[in-house]
């Protein structure tokens, strides 16, 4: 089984974080990058273009790869963020989205059915051992981690992570694990640092990390971990994801403006 280690840093902490201006929210160092290219050469055996900055613009996906499984994280105010990517999305969207939000575990909620009614995809709770669908929101129930394993969802009741059950970096380092590079990773509003060991995984695999921006975001403790961890493509607001996620399913690079 996998372990998952807890991030905790002396020099991060979730009352110390600062809001940085919007010109810095996008966060690309030559050497991550490089990190990330090698990676994807040794997965793949192939050479890949790093991420590619034009003009006032930065190019997210340049080297032109289909992205089918999409992992989102998130926390307070996730929700929100949530809902403003998942109704905008078209409703044959061919790539699986999973969600990792921190809940209660004490009480039942209806959150798959609400999400349901009011997204274009279905939605619900997975079995264990329910195989990876396109087109298709699954959500992590309460109380469990949510990981993929040989295609197919597994819900475990192992020790909590970041002190919540479901967490996020379980989802996000077995997302890495089981497609590498054809998965993008979300990390939408939320407080402490969940989410940002996860996305380096996910990188680390060659795939891609998004976050949404902290000054859009109720909570922007999780998303500013991320860039503090000088791990993430790009900062975007909902709608920027939402417009995005499509053209990653189908190979195609997305540009937004730098900030």
């Amino acid at each position: 089984m996998m372990s998952f280690r807890s991030f905790a840093s002396p020099s991060i902490r979730t009352g110390s974080f600062c809001r940085r201006p919007a010109s810095s929210y996008t966060v690309n160092s030559t050497r991550r990058r490089e990190r990330r290219v090698e990676s994807s050469i040794g997965a793949r055996g192939t050479s890949l273009a790093p991420q590619r900055v034009v003009a006032n613009a930065v190019v997210v996906n340049a080297e032109e790869l289909v992205r089918d499984l999409f992992v989102f994280g998130g926390s307070a105010g996730g929700i929100e963020a949530l809902l403003g990517v998942l109704r905008r999305l078209p409703p044959d969207l061919p790539a699986t989205i999973g969600v990792a939000l921190h809940r209660s575990p004490e009480f039942a909620s209806q959150l798959a059915a609400v999400l349901g009614r009011i997204v274009p995809l279905p939605v619900s709770e997975p079995k264990d051992g329910e195989q990876l669908e396109i087109a298709h929101v699954y959500l992590a129930p309460r109380d469990v981690h949510m990981t993929i394993e040989d295609e197919r969802w597994r819900l475990t009741r192992d020790p909590k992570v970041h002190r919540m059950r479901p967490a996020v970096d379980p989802l996000f380092a077995s997302a890495a694990g089981a497609r590498g590079p054809r998965v993008a990773g979300i990390l939408l509003s939320g407080g402490g640092a969940d989410g940002a060991e996860g996305l380096i995984a996910i990188t680390g695999k060659g795939g891609l990390s998004i976050v949404q921006r902290p000054d859009e975001a109720q909570q922007p403790s999780m998303p500013l971990n991320a860039l503090r961890e000088d791990d993430v493509d790009a900062a975007l607001r909902t709608e920027e994801i939402a417009e995005m996620l499509p053209l990653l399913a189908a190979g195609r690079p997305f540009t937004h403006p730098r900030r």
